[in-house]
């Protein structure tokens, strides 16, 4: 039942299998293992990111496609969503054509950037997506009469998915199940069920075909397979994928700016958490989502913790000192490439060979 569940790919490795239950668990029982408002974004952070990684991973790890316009589909799903709630007003009905909207209209931007620009080399293909994506944030940056311009959108979602909704009087774990928690459960199995359609698209045959247009796309056309097909179709597939993380994230935070959901540092972000986690494998979006949001959330106050432990001995004190995260992510991510070329799930599973 679980090997069918997870479309015939397992982990193949004990010690992965262990890290992805560890962080499935800990997921699912997110509010009441780790209870407070900085743990609980945390959590919905990394299911909402695993999902735009694997989206992003199904493009560049099994279509052999470099885009830079990934965070341009997120940003597009997530307006959607915002502009439905704003609009129309807090409803079920608005967050589900806007979801639908979103994921339609970055369907369609995939289509058009796919079908113009990947008869062209790879390197002409992810410029193209780069001048498309830093358009389309300066739009969405100057039509403040629609989209808000820098400020973005705030707006209500349904009173169920807020603080302010109690579901039961009584506590739970010490807990007050509200509409918050609510909300984060919708956002955890949302993002659990698009990546286990995630899983089944690329152990599909068209999945496998698609590992091998990457591999040899001369080979593939020569035997009959219509390359610009294959890789449009991986192109509007992961665009829809992370439109819709991009409407969990406008429902979780109940704001859409460009900062959020378009800027280049979360492009880069994207970049390192599957090259972290191992392209090609989605379980690789699942341990580098989760790696890499970890250490961005919690490194600073662990080196703060460092630095007052090391307080008597200046040259350490300054090196781990807080305001210095940035400098020691650069050198986690560094030995992360070194010692794992493949991705950690590619040195597991390699190990367990």
């Amino acid at each position: 039942m679980l090997t069918r569940l997870l479309s015939g790919d397992t982990p193949r490795s004990g010690l992965l299998t262990a890290l992805l239950l560890i962080v499935l668990i800990s997921l699912a029982f997110a509010p009441f293992l780790f209870p407070g408002t900085k743990s609980l974004e945390t959590a919905a952070r990394i299911c909402i990111f695993i999902v735009l990684v694997a989206s992003y991973d199904l493009l560049l790890g099994y279509a052999g496609i470099v885009s830079f316009a990934h965070t341009m589909f997120f940003g597009i799903g997530a307006y959607g969503t915002a502009l439905a709630l704003s609009t129309t007003g807090p409803s079920y009905g608005a967050l589900v054509w806007g979801t639908a909207a979103g994921a339609g209209v970055a369907a369609l931007f995939a289509l058009a950037i796919g079908l113009f620009s990947l008869r062209v080399k790879a390197i002409f293909f992810a410029m193209v997506t780069l001048a498309v994506a830093s358009a389309f944030a300066v739009l969405v940056s100057q039509m403040s009469w629609l989209t808000g311009g820098e400020d973005g959108l705030n707006y209500k979602i349904p009173r169920e998915l807020t603080p302010a909704f109690k579901l039961i009087k009584a506590k739970v774990f010490d807990v007050s199940i509200n509409g918050k928690i609510l909300a984060y459960y919708l956002v955890f199995f949302a993002a659990v069920i698009l990546f286990l359609v995630m899983l089944r698209i690329v152990n599909s045959p068209f999945g496998r075909t698609l590992k091998a247009v990457r591999d040899n796309a001369f080979r593939a056309e020569a035997i009959g397979y219509r390359v610009v097909w294959y890789r449009t179709t991986a192109t509007v597939l992961s665009a829809v994928m992370a439109a819709l993380a991009g409407s969990l994230l406008a429902i979780w935070l109940r704001y859409t700016g460009p900062a959020t959901t378009l800027s280049m540092e979360i492009m880069i972000d994207i970049l390192l958490m599957v090259v972290i986690g191992g392209m090609g494998t989605l379980y690789g979006a699942v341990l580098g989502a989760t790696l890499f949001i970890l250490a961005q959330t919690y490194l600073h106050y662990l080196m703060g913790v460092a630095a007052e432990a090391t307080s008597a001995v200046p040259v350490v004190s300054t090196l781990v000192a807080p305001e210095r995260w940035l400098l020691w992510l650069g050198v986690l991510f560094i030995l992360s490439v070194y010692f794992f070329p493949t991705g950690i799930v590619g040195r597991l599973r390699a190990g367990r060979a």
